[in-house]
This record gives C-alpha cells, sequence and structure tokens, in this order.
C-alpha cells in the first residue's frame, strides 16, 4: 500500500483518539508496581533485533516463504516499536514469529501466544452479531436508530429519526466520533489525565452524550467518516434487541461456536489474561518524549468500539470463518462486503474493510488500535491466506509494510 492507503489505515486503527496514534495490545498482571507515571527506561535496547531462534517462531513450513514478512516485523522494531507478534496462515498452514520486546524492564521477549488489545477489530464482531439478528429477522439494517434507541441520538443536528443501522455500522451516519472530543482526550488519552482516569468507567451512554455536544460531521448518507460513536451505539442496539448486552452475544455466536479460546471482552477489568506483554505509549501529541508503561486499564472508554481481547491464532480464525460464510448466510456476507469507496484502493462495508495492495492483492479485515498497542487482522476474500498481528507501542512502526511484504512475497 502507498502512503495514502496506510494514512486511512490508520484512521481505522484509531479507536480512541485523532490525537494519539493508538492501538490496541495486552499484557498481564504484572509490572505496574512502581508509580505509573515513572518514565520506562528499557533494560534491553529501544529496537532490539529479532533473535535468529528461541523467538517464537513455529514453521510448519519454509521459514523462506515469510523472508519478507520476518524483515517488515524487524524493520518496525528498528522504528521504535519496543516488539511484534505475528501469525499467518495460507492454505492451513500456520507460521509465526516475534521481534523484539515484550518487556522492556526485563528484555523479555515477545511470545506468538501473547493475548492483546485488539481495539477496533472488536468492530467486525459486533458488524457481525447485527447482521446474524437481521438474518433471524429481529431487525432489518434499514431501521432507524432511533426506533431501537428512542431520543438518543439527538441535539446540535444529530437526528436518530434520519440514521439507519446500515449508516452506524459503514460509518455514513455522519456522528461525530467521541474520541475527537478534546476534552475526552485530555482526561484519557494524554499524560496528565491518563494517569488520573485509567481505571474509570465509562458507561456507553455517556460516550455517546459525548458526540452529541458537537456537530454532525455531515447529513447522513452523504459522506464517509470514520465514528467510533457509531459502534458504541451498534452495541446498545445488540442489547435492546435481545436483552443481553453485545458481549455476552459475541460469545454465544462466535467466540463459543469458533471456539476462540483465547478471546474475551473484559467489559472494565484492567488487565489482559496471560500470556501477554506490556503496552507503551509516549501519551504526548506529538509522539516523542519519554515512554510510559500502559497496560492496565478500563477499557470501557472504548466499549463496543474496542474493547475486545484476542491473539492472532484467534483472529486469523475468526475472519477466515466469517470470509468463507460460516458466521453469515450469503445475503448478510455480500452486505456486509458491499463496501463504501473511502479513496481509491480502500473501501469500507459493515465493519470490515477491503484493501487492494500493490501486487493487486485485496485483502479484507480490520485494524485496531486502544493505549499501548497497534493490531492489524486481514485475509483474503476466500479465506486462504490470513495474517494478523500486534505492535505492543503506539508511536512507531508501518502495519502497511506489514501486510504487504505477507501477501505480495515474490
Amino acid at each position: 500500500m502507498g502512503k495514502t492507503s496506510a494514512r486511512v489505515r490508520a484512521a481505522c486503527v484509531a479507536v480512541t483518539a485523532v490525537a494519539l496514534s493508538l492501538a490496541l495490545a495486552g499484557p498481564a498482571v504484572a509490572a505496574d508496581q512502581a508509580d505509573p507515571a515513572v518514565p520506562v527506561t528499557p533494560t534491553a535496547p529501544e529496537a532490539p533485533e529479532a533473535p535468529a531462534a528461541g523467538d517464537g517462531h513455529r514453521d510448519t513450513h519454509s521459514d523462506a516463504d515469510h523472508h519478507a514478512t520476518r524483515e517488515a516485523i524487524r524493520a518496525a522494531v528498528r522504528s521504535g516499536v519496543p516488539g511484534v507478534t505475528l501469525t499467518a496462515r495460507d492454505r492451513y498452514r500456520p507460521w509465526a514469529a516475534t521481534a523484539g520486546a515484550g518487556d522492556l524492564r526485563t528484555g523479555e521477549p515477545r511470545s506468538t501466544r501473547d493475548r492483546y488489545r485488539v481495539g477496533s477489530i472488536t468492530k467486525t464482531f459486533v458488524a457481525t452479531v447485527l447482521l446474524q439478528l437481521e438474518a433471524e429477522g429481529r431487525l432489518s439494517l434499514d431501521d432507524t436508530v432511533d426506533r431501537w434507541l428512542p431520543g438518543l441520538v439527538e441535539g446540535n443536528g444529530h437526528d436518530g429519526t434520519r440514521i439507519t443501522l446500515r449508516q452506524l455500522l459503514n460509518h455514513t451516519s455522519g456522528i461525530y466520533s467521541y474520541t475527537s472530543d478534546e476534552e475526552f482526550g485530555r482526561t484519557y488519552l494524554l499524560k496528565e489525565g491518563f494517569f488520573r482516569h485509567r481505571y474509570d468507567t465509562v458507561p456507553p451512554d455517556r460516550l455517546v452524550a459525548i458526540a452529541m455536544r458537537h456537530e454532525p460531521d455531515f447529513a447522513p448518507g452523504t459522506s464517509w467518516s470514520y465514528s467510533n460513536t457509531n459502534y458504541v451505539l451498534a452495541g446498545m442496539v445488540i442489547e435492546k434487541v435481545t436483552g443481553d448486552p453485545y458481549a455476552t452475544e459475541i460469545r454465544r455466536r462466535i467466540i463459543e461456536p469458533l471456539h476462540l479460546r483465547a478471546t474475551s471482552l473484559p467489559g472494565t477489568r484492567v488487565t489482559v489474561p496471560q500470556p501477554s506483554s506490556r503496552a507503551y505509549s509516549k501519551l504526548a501529541e506529538p509522539a516523542t518524549g519519554p515512554t510510559y508503561d500502559v497496560t492496565r486499564l478500563n477499557p470501557s472508554i472504548a466499549g463496543a468500539a474496542g474493547e475486545m481481547v484476542s491473539d492472532s491464532a484467534d483472529l486469523n480464525r475468526f475472519y477466515t470463518a466469517l470470509l468463507r460464510g460460516r458466521l453469515l448466510p450469503a445475503a448478510q456476507l455480500a452486505e456486509m462486503t458491499d463496501a463504501v469507496q473511502v479513496q481509491d484502493g480502500i473501501g469500507y462495508g459493515l465493519g470490515l474493510m477491503r484493501t487492494e495492495l500493490s501486487c493487486g492483492v485485496a485483502v479484507w479485515g480490520h485494524g485496531g488500535g486502544i493505549h499501548g498497542s497497534v493490531s492489524e487482522a486481514v485475509t483474503t476474500k476466500d479465506g486462504r491466506h490470513s495474517l494478523a498481528f500486534n505492535f505492543n507501542g503506539d508511536w512507531a512502526g508501518d502495519t502497511a509494510a506489514v501486510v504487504e511484504a505477507e501477501f505480495c512475497r515474490k
């Protein structure tokens, strides 16, 4: 992908802000023992080379097939990313590798089994549940938001009687993204606010209320703009239709049937299950200065827009099953992959993004971001070749280069 394409992907990766290039990784229950606002002093080099062996690499076919991918994750570490974990599947053959550190204090490397916060990748799971509900006749994507959430989307030009569920899912609603609010950014994203409020619980209606303080970005259906508020509302619609929290429906309909053992929706839990690595951020705009451990946080600030935890193997399994029609009937999968053109080579469907790479290969998936890490998960439409990976730092690295390396290798 070129630079323009990378910028669009970055917009979809940012689950918690325009102000920070957040992403989403996940750690464990350790290492916030000292003052959490004290900068991390690495024991290992800031940009260690990927170890030649013992780095968690699993190889069921030739490593030479993925030489470019391995070099791309090493380049990410050289650029400043603390560490990378990655798993690819090509015609059912898995290949996994890591580079760099999972813990900058101890120098412990990342693991191919790391669980991490996947941020906006959560959106594909939420959209899948809404499409399942449509297939069951329990709602229509042409229903208005106001039908299910009366009076919630109103004020400063917002009007839920004119916005459809489909427009929530493909980001054509025009609803302002609460993560773009300056006060939200100061409170939850930048250094001083983050360390005071990292454990706060923020309910979804409060996130929507933040968005309603602003004018819409445009009239419904007239343009495209990525808005995390859309998916907070989508999660609330799932609960209204089913009587269960969206997390319960995702577990019942997707996680359990696909046996996604590393995937969970933490709600307000501030830790990520083991095995996992630390997550790091500069907590500043521009992203310069000290590096902070931001592993522990309450993901309710992301909610249905980006709270989920998973690992690379589970994400590959999910997107492969989705694109192969195991989760949706053909009609609903066609709706999901009917993408709005965002720019040349880039389209956004219903919680699913289509990107045409430089070699002509098209991949479908999503990126995700939250404090301290960046994730990406994509697959070809036939589900035969998939890739998922995570950076455990949110200020460096090129996810597009890793995707290009894997799918456009010669």
